[in-house]
């Protein structure tokens, strides 16, 4: 965090240093050397602009230096194929979201680095993206309600989603989703949920969820 900042402020720095360079050169009527510093201010600017959106992205995603827990996930029946999802994240308040159908799934955003970002060290991060409800059946899934809720906010500078509409414009991005398997609904089931680099994990963690896995597609 502290490389990336430092890098946006010399970065900021030196297209300021080419901003001023090329105003001085237009006033003496040199347009070569204008133009230069204005090629010049332009990429720095550009690094400038994506260290700042890296240090963004790196306050608002999570580090993944290894598999780890994300928390657990209960759910209650309501009603048939209807479920009330309890999120337990860590160091974060319990949410309730209402699901619908047999199976949920989570999905997270992932960003790893390829070369040439690879040389500024930087760990993966991830960010959960959303939960949803689904059903086991096909014809269902396109017929049924389906229920999908967010689980995180927007980010005023967010690095994955400049990656995936302009992936030319970060070649050491690669911004991707990591997919939960998608796992049974039943009632008083609880599941554990880890992130690894390759995306996340569900684990049952009692009677209920290892049963539910074991019935799961008989």
């Amino acid at each position: 965090m502290n490389l990336l900042l430092t890098a946006s402020s010399v970065f900021t720095l030196i297209a300021l240093y080419f901003v001023v360079s090329m105003i001085r050169h237009a006033r003496r009527r040199r347009p070569v050397r204008a133009t230069r510093s204005l090629a010049g201010g332009t990429a720095s600017a550009v690094a400038g602009g994506a260290s700042i959106m890296l240090a963004f992205s790196y306050y608002g995603y999570g580090r993944l230096v290894d598999e780890q827990t994300i928390g657990r996930i209960g759910f209650t029946q309501s009603a048939p194929e209807q479920f009330v999802a309890r999120l337990m994240l860590d160091d974060q308040q319990d949410r309730m979201f209402e699901l619908l159908g047999n199976e949920w799934q989570m999905d997270a955003r992932v960003v790893t680095w390829k070369p040439p970002a690879t040389m500024l060290g930087l760990d993966p991060i991830f960010q959960l993206d959303r939960l949803s409800g689904r059903y086991s059946s096909l014809d269902d899934e396109r017929s049924k309600v389906r229920s999908v809720h967010s689980l995180s906010e927007p980010i005023a500078m967010d690095v994955w989603r400049f990656a995936r509409k302009y992936p030319k414009l970060m070649p050491g991005v690669d911004a991707h989703y990591g997919t939960a398997t998608y796992l049974p609904m039943v009632h008083g089931a609880v599941f554990e949920v880890t992130m690894t680099r390759t995306g996340l994990i569900a684990r049952p963690v009692n009677e209920e969820a290892e049963k539910a896995v074991g019935d799961w597609g008989q």
